[in-house]
C-alpha cells in the first residue's frame, strides 16, 4: 500500500489547516481514503462523494512567477492558451522542491488549502469559473489520504484570509490539449 504525503517541517499540518477554517468559521467535511496521487485513482477511491473533484496545479513561469490553478478534475488544459489567459510567460510545471518549499507539503497533495503555508502570498491563484460555480468542491487537506469538501464561497474566502487576491478565469477555451495526465507523484499537481 502506498504511503500518504507528508507536510514538510515547520508548515502547517491538517490539523493546523482544521484549527485555521474553524477560526474563520468555515464548514467543511472531510472523508478518510487511502492515498490517491492520480486522478483515476482519486475516482476510484473516494466511493460516491457528491460534489465538484478538483484537481489543483502548480505552475512556475519563465520569469520566476508561480501560478496555483484550480480545475475540475477532468478537465484538459492546454498550457500555452492557459499562459495568455493569465497574462503569464510560458508556464510550466513547478519541480517538486518549489512545491515543498512554498506549499510546505509534498507533490502528491497539492492543493489550495496549502495557501496556508504562502505566508509571503508570493503564489498567484487561478481558479476556473467551472469551480467555482459547483455547490461543492472537494481538495486533499495538505495530505493525499483524505478529500475535504468545502463550498466555493468558503474556498475564496480561506484563500483571501491568507493573503491572496485569486483570479476567476474561465479555462473552457483552454481545454484543448491533453495535459490532464494522470498524475504521477512526482509530479506538482495533484486530485483532490
Amino acid at each position: 500500500m502506498k504511503e500518504p504525503t507528508k507536510t514538510m517541517p515547520g508548515m502547517a499540518t491538517p490539523d493546523d489547516l482544521f484549527a485555521r477554517l474553524e477560526a474563520l468559521d468555515i464548514e467543511t467535511e472531510t472523508h478518510s481514503h487511502p492515498p490517491a496521487y492520480t486522478v483515476e485513482e482519486s475516482r476510484g477511491l473516494r466511493g460516491d462523494l457528491p460534489g465538484t473533484h478538483c484537481k489543483t496545479l502548480l505552475f512556475k513561469d519563465k520569469k520566476a512567477a508561480l501560478w496555483l490553478c484550480v480545475v475540475e478534475e477532468s478537465r484538459r488544459l492546454n498550457i500555452r492558451a492557459l499562459s495568455d489567459a493569465l497574462g503569464a510567460a510560458r508556464l510550466s510545471f513547478a519541480r517538486p522542491e518549489i512545491v515543498e518549499k512554498h506549499l510546505g507539503i509534498e507533490p502528491g497533495a497539492v492543493t489550495p488549502f496549502a495557501l496556508i503555508n504562502d505566508t509571503d502570498a508570493v503564489i498567484n491563484v487561478a481558479l476556473d469559473s467551472e469551480v467555482m460555480a459547483a455547490e461543492i468542491t472537494y481538495f486533499h487537506p495538505l495530505t493525499n489520504d483524505r478529500s475535504t469538501a468545502i463550498a466555493p464561497a468558503d474556498l475564496l474566502r480561506f484563500i483571501e484570509a491568507s493573503g491572496h487576491r485569486p483570479l476567476t478565469v474561465d479555462l473552457g477555451p483552454t481545454a484543448t490539449a491533453d495535459t490532464s495526465m494522470n498524475i504521477h507523484p512526482k509530479t506538482c499537481q495533484t486530485a483532490g
